[in-house]
């Protein structure tokens, strides 16, 4: 026997597998997506890589090599992730190396040690071998060194019957938290006998024997008994010396908390409109077809609802369920509401997790303990089976493409999940994307509205505030009257407001009066923002800061001054604006504290704050019903990038946030400073006209010749000579020209919009197309040779379907 491997060469990567001897000891253990360690190279050389196919004839000429050991007793990607991660790879000029890590936990990329643990002690009783291989611990590592060729068949059995567990190391952290724990020995009716015959001052053996007695016959961990009812450790000692319980050592998951319990709740009754949507849903998950639905529903329309009780179906027809949100900020809110409904059997997958919780909640869905999952971009890989329904919240959202590679969409992997599983796919957003509503058009999404708010509620009145005219009448540059005047009106009738900057740090960055000087990055091109709490300046992009100058550098000036405003600034005003009010501030600098999110939005919903001031992570999702002014400080920020998307993505920001006013039954209003008011995508987000904006954009993008009319894939060299860097860019175009048809359009190559990032020059190629089978070719092929420019030190990055163009 012989298995196909994808290894992890970083510097000779190939979507080719290598053909290895299966040894014959592990001829019953191999199996396709288990990890294993192979030789490479010259032989001295280990590495790991993936099995993807087992084959019983070789018809090479060379000499194959051997594998030398197995990761895993067990695959860990089944058959539907070594398909998607071949799918990926190809479509998204990808290594399928890099797709196969990407969907594992990152314990399991890292560098580990393996152990295998002893789940089933009954198991071993018939064999001498296993007993001594496991003596007297339950858990032995799980290398050549300690592991007899002999029993690996027994434990890859044993493995399957859920016997033993594999468990992975990083470095010396355990990512299996094993607690102490008891199991009760003796029936209810022989604790109470043990109880009345104890002596009157043996009170907390009484109180442990009471509890015993209706004490459920399984593991329950130490700790957790001795918080409740108040014992301590040397009374379950001594409990376990008389016989009263067995104590022993078990699995504990790291379930993710939230900051307070989570309160059960029961499904609303639907409007008229969201049952039509749910029952159409329905048909669709009951008839097992794979189907994608884009939901078109205005703000505060109740989609959340129509996705649970959606969920609820899923789960009845003993399917699973899939919910991706685009911010890890929106997780935790969505994760109350959910778990609220659906309870333990909800499992929740984001980056703001710990090695050891993404870890623990990847098994508990591989072992199929949990039927539902709520994530960010990355949980699309959950390992769910038998998958009935997907939604992607805010489908519209840029952070549902990973801007790293593999450069996947979220979206475009939930809907191949969804063919595999004959699964329905329901999109939603009260903006969709400019290429899904296009998409709904042509007939290849279903569109489903919900065009009005569930309480009946009218949408916010927008107000536009010019900028321009308040400046030139003396007024604040952060805050008009209007916008003033609206706070103080709501902090006296006890109600709360929303404010959106979307700029953190203090001020946008620091200028000098005399000569014009501006501090920038040592290794990118932009200007540092400056940070009041740190007294430091920081670039946003790579991390790099610096103290903040007390004299300019170039000049010597000490007229040197923050220029603009960020969040801090903001809150500085506010607080001197209204010293009354109670502010809270969430951008990336003040969630980074595990659990800050929900701390603060729970906060929030207390009414322990009457303002919530925060960059665009603010804009979706949250509803609260005391919110009735949302006020835009600066709605200029998205038009000036130079992106095509610009005014799309300004459309939906103004329009999600002000969505936040007014969810309940006190009417809501907004008002959005700009100096830009006579912009399109400020008018049409004024009067909430999303059909409006569509119509007018979709006719620019035509003449443009932009998506979602045109295709569009991005190349970008980056060296650290800017001459070497245009140097290979111009002769990539060159190269690349004789696989465009008449119809494809070459942009470039130019400098990036940031010339320098990370110490690199960034030059870009943008190609447009409608169709590409040659170009597709010849980008597969100079994906190869990606890896020979690295040793020139010349990155090449191929991004399909961009949604920036930095």
């Amino acid at each position: 026997m012989y298995a196909q491997v994808i290894v992890d060469v970083p510097t000779m990567q190939t979507n080719q597998p290598y053909t290895y001897l299966i040894p014959e000891h592990l001829a019953d253990v191999i199996e396709p997506g288990m990890r294993v360690i192979v030789p490479f190279g010259n032989g001295k050389r280990r590495v790991q890589g993936f099995v993807i196919e087992t084959i019983s004839a070789y018809t090479g000429s060379n000499e194959l090599k051997a594998i030398d050991d197995v990761v895993d007793l067990a695959p860990v990607l089944n058959t539907e992730m070594l398909a998607l991660a071949d799918w990926l790879a190809r479509k998204n000029f990808a290594f399928k190396i890099s797709v196969l890590q990407a969907m594992l936990p990152n314990v399991m990329r890292a560098k580990y040690v393996k152990t295998v643990q002893l789940l089933d002690e009954t198991a071993i009783l018939d064999s001498q071998l296993l007993t001594n291989f496991f003596a007297d611990r339950h858990e032995v590592p799980l290398d050549a060194e300690h592991v007899d060729v002999d029993v690996l068949q027994d434990l890859n059995r044993m493995q399957r019957k859920n016997q033993v567990a594999i468990n992975y190391y990083v470095g010396n952290r355990a990512k299996i938290k094993m607690v102490s724990a008891f199991k009760p020995q003796l029936t209810a009716i022989e604790y109470d006998k043990l109880r009345h015959d104890l002596r009157k001052s043996a009170k907390q053996q009484a109180r442990f024997l009471t509890y015993l007695m209706h004490a459920p016959q399984q593991w329950t961990a130490q700790k957790e008994v001795i918080d409740e009812i108040g014992v301590d450790y040397a009374t379950l000692k001594k409990a376990e010396a008389q016989g009263w319980i067995e104590r022993s050592e078990i699995e504990q998951y790291r379930l993710p908390q939230l900051t307070s319990p989570v309160e059960a709740t029961q499904p609303l009754t639907l409007t008229a409109e969201q049952n039509q949507v749910y029952q159409t849903l329905i048909e669709n998950l009951q008839a097992h077809q794979a189907q994608t639905f884009l939901l078109e529903g205005v703000t505060g329309s109740g989609k959340t609802e129509v996705y649970l009780q959606a969920m609820a179906q899923a789960l009845a027809q003993n399917q699973t369920a899939l919910m991706l949100v685009p911010e890890i900020t929106l997780t935790p809110q969505m994760v109350r509401r959910v778990k609220s409904r659906f309870g333990e059997t909800v499992a929740v997958l984001h980056s703001a997790l710990s090695d050891g919780e993404r870890y623990d909640e990847w098994r508990r869905i591989e072992r199929g303990e949990a039927k539902i999952v709520v994530g960010a971009r990355s949980a699309i890989f959950a390992p769910l089976t038998n998958v009935g329904l997907i939604i992607l919240d805010e489908e519209h959202d840029a952070s549902y493409k990973q801007e790293d590679n593999p450069r996947y969409h979220a979206r475009e992997v939930a809907q191949w999940r969804s063919d595999y599983h004959q699964a329905t796919l329901l999109l939603g957003s009260a903006t969709p994307a400019l290429e899904s509503r296009a998409h709904a058009q042509q007939g290849q999404y279903t569109l489903l509205r919900l065009p009005h708010r569930v309480q009946e509620q009218p949408l916010p009145a927008v107000n536009i505030i010019d900028m321009r005219e308040t400046i030139k009448a003396g007024g604040d540059e952060l805050f008009s009257e209007d916008i003033l005047t609206a706070i103080k009106q709501r902090l006296d009738r006890g109600e709360q407001s929303v404010l959106m900057l979307n700029r953190r740090g203090f001020a946008n960055y620091v200028n000098c009066r005399d000569c014009g000087y501006t501090p920038t990055c040592v290794n990118c091109d932009l200007a540092l923002t400056m940070h009041k709490v740190t007294n430091s300046l920081v670039c946003h992009y790579c991390g790099y800061h610096e103290p903040l100058p007390v004299q300019c550098p170039q000049c010597g000036s000490k007229r040197i001054r923050p220029f603009g405003a960020g969040t801090q600034k903001v809150e500085s005003e506010l607080q001197q604006y209204f010293p009354q009010a109670r502010v809270l501030r969430m951008d990336l600098d003040t969630t980074r504290k595990k659990g800050a999110t929900d701390k603060m939005l729970e906060a929030f919903g207390q009414h322990k704050a009457d303002i919530l001031l925060g960059t665009q992570m603010i804009a979706k999702g949250l509803d609260f019903p005391d919110v009735t002014l949302v006020g835009v400080l600066n709605a200029d920020t998205t038009l000036a990038l130079p992106d095509y998307r610009a005014a799309e993505r300004t459309f939906q920001l103004l329009t999600q946030v002000s969505g936040r006013a007014g969810r309940a039954d006190k009417a809501g209003e907004v008002f959005v400073q700009t100096y830009n008011p006579e912009h399109y995508a400020v008018r049409f987000a004024q009067k909430h006209d999303y059909e409006g904006f569509y119509k007018y954009e979709m006719q620019l993008r035509r003449d443009w010749q932009y998506s979602p009319y045109f295709y569009t894939i991005q190349l970008k060299i980056l060296h650290e000579a800017q001459n070497e860097a245009a140097k290979v860019a111009f002769e990539i175009a060159d190269w690349l020209k004789p696989f465009l048809d008449e119809k494809t359009v070459m942009l470039g190559p130019s400098m990036g919009s940031v010339a320098r990032l990370n110490n690199k020059y960034v030059y870009r190629i943008v190609i447009k197309y409608r169709q590409g089978e040659r170009l597709f070719a010849a980008l597969d092929e100079l994906m190869q040779a990606g890896q020979r420019l690295q040793r020139q030190k010349v990155t090449l990055v191929i991004d399909r379907d961009p949604v920036n163009f930095v």
